[in-house]
């Protein structure tokens, strides 16, 4: 814990404090997407501006009543849903309110996820001039034919044509794709990454294709009509997608994320280094490091994380937010085997691995007390698991298998 003149910061704080904003709307559900996402006719900006605004009120208040202050944002996330639907004057409005109610890092970095549709890229001048400073593009594939299959509403010029608008309005850009999709070899998806690096980004995010539950593309496969990548394909794929990025300047820095060093996501550091965000909009998640509440029971530990989640259905939220003052429909004690877990699970996405300190400082416990030394020893000799001094990290070969590898280390 830091002592400051406004009262405590936990670690969690001091490895970074988030706010992340969610917007849940989208002009289409693409049939990969199983995020919080839902198509609306029509979309009140005020009333959505106002309750985003509430939400922030509500976080700041808890925050100051729990021993929350001293902290400083680190960086701000507009999510979706298609946050570039929104009108720039409600992220404005919303970037001066956090700015009004927390100190900030001089340079707090503040993205804005964004399809590269003509409509919305014209806007991207009235973002940058409401405070955004840093897009992530929903690019997805630069061939027209794979664009129709994953349902993108845009074409690889218009694409392409986004990019240039982000790159001239914006401090730092990076753009998404998926791979790894049906029948992809390796030339094409050589050639299509080169192409995607030939547009100068300092940060790609590059995502193997994967179906999830409730999705358009799940029914398809159930129904015999989607064939997924052989999985000794993608592999071949990701290892492909790691020569090349680090051959260009751009490594891994997370299972998923690749990127100049100085060029990677902050906020989503935040995330994978296990510190401290607030979520609001419907369905977004938080955790907060805050003074022990009086009906806690405590464990020793000085410190109370809480996990936050807001009402998932938008019209609930905007009415609950409107009629209670907020829609936190969960504030869940997360214990200090929770907190352990978590850390694990997110931070073994990254190359840099887990601070053994850090672990100490966020549960109280050394490594060795909260994983047995057989588990370690086993993954270790499979070359998946790395553990010195100061880290335990997976290799590139147990980021690959990450899913099984956190499985059998926590199971």
């Amino acid at each position: 814990m830091q002592q400051t003149n406004s009262g405590t910061v936990p670690a969690a704080a001091k490895r970074g404090f988030g706010i992340y904003i969610h917007w849940p709307f989208c002009l289409k559900k693409c049939p990969y997407c199983d995020f919080n996402s839902h198509v609306r006719e029509d979309v009140s900006q005020s009333r959505w501006r106002a309750a985003l605004l509430q939400e922030l009120n509500h976080y700041a208040e808890l925050l100051k009543q729990r021993g929350g202050e001293g902290r400083i944002v680190s960086s701000v996330f507009f999510g979706g849903g298609t946050p570039s639907l929104m009108a720039p004057e409600t992220v404005a409005a919303l970037i001066n309110r956090i700015r009004q109610l927390w100190p900030t890092r001089n340079d707090l970095e503040i993205t804005l996820e964004a399809n590269p549709t003509s409509v919305e890229a014209g806007k991207f001048a009235a973002f940058s001039q409401a405070g955004v400073n840093r897009v992530s593009l929903g690019i997805q594939s630069l061939n027209d034919e794979d664009l129709k299959f994953l349902g993108r509403e845009h074409s690889a010029s218009e694409a392409l044509a986004a990019i240039d608008v982000a790159r001239k309005n914006f401090e730092r850009f990076s753009f998404d794709l998926i791979y790894a999709r049906p029948e992809q070899d390796r030339n094409t998806w050589k050639r299509e990454l080169e192409r995607a690096l030939g547009e100068g980004t300092g940060h790609l995010s590059l995502y193997q294709l994967t179906i999830e539950e409730n999705t358009v593309f799940h029914a398809a496969r159930r129904r015999g009509e989607l064939k997924e990548l052989d999985q000794d394909k993608a592999a071949e794929l990701y290892e492909l997608t790691n020569e090349i990025m680090a051959e260009k300047g751009l490594p891994g820095y997370e299972v998923s994320n690749y990127a100049r060093p100085g060029e990677e996501s902050r906020h989503n550091l935040t995330y994978w280094r296990y510190g401290d965000y607030i979520g609001i909009g419907p369905g977004a998640h938080g955790r907060l490091t805050l003074n022990p509440g009086e009906a806690s029971s405590g464990s020793g530990n000085p410190t109370e994380k809480l996990a936050t989640r807001q009402h998932r259905a938008p019209e609930i939220w905007l009415e609950t937010v409107e009629q209670a003052a907020h829609a936190t429909r969960n504030f869940d004690i997360v214990s200090d085997q929770e907190r352990f877990e978590e850390m694990i699970m997110m931070g073994l996405r990254l190359k840099e691995g887990i601070s053994l300190a850090e672990i100490r400082l966020e549960t109280g416990q050394n490594l060795e007390q909260l994983l047995p030394a057989s588990r370690l020893a086993a993954l270790g000799e499979e070359g998946l698991l790395v553990k010195t001094d100061s880290h335990i990290r997976a290799t590139s070969a147990g980021r690959i298998r990450l899913n099984t590898l956190l499985s059998y280390l926590l199971g």
